[in-house]
């Protein structure tokens, strides 16, 4: 079996953890693709709850996400404050919903 990374992490995501003027994430590698494959998982198991919000409670899908935002930064907090805006952008991507103005989040 080869060394080789077995899952492409997105450059998006990869730049979370990039320090200003450097090229190498400052997580190893096996750090870098666990919290990667954790951010995808969550966005991936929110997509139908955010569904569910949307038509339940009649609310706009802005609104959806900035919900789902503020649940990722609840107590206990799982991900970072950047990886809660990496998750919310990557649901608005998989629902095909427009990306929500980073600025707001």
């Amino acid at each position: 079996m080869s060394d080789e990374p077995q899952i492409e992490i997105p450059p998006s995501f990869i730049a979370l953890y990039l320090a200003p003027g450097r090229q190498k994430p400052g997580l190893p590698r096996d750090d870098l693709t666990a919290r990667y494959e954790l951010c995808e998982d969550m966005a991936q198991m929110l997509t139908d709850t955010a569904r569910q919000m949307e038509f339940s409670l009649g609310i706009t899908e802005s609104d959806v996400l900035e919900r789902c935002l503020q649940g990722l930064r609840m107590e206990p907090v799982v991900v970072s404050e950047a990886e809660s805006v990496w998750v919310v952008r990557r649901l608005a991507e998989l629902l095909d919903w427009p990306a929500p103005d980073t600025a707001a989040l």
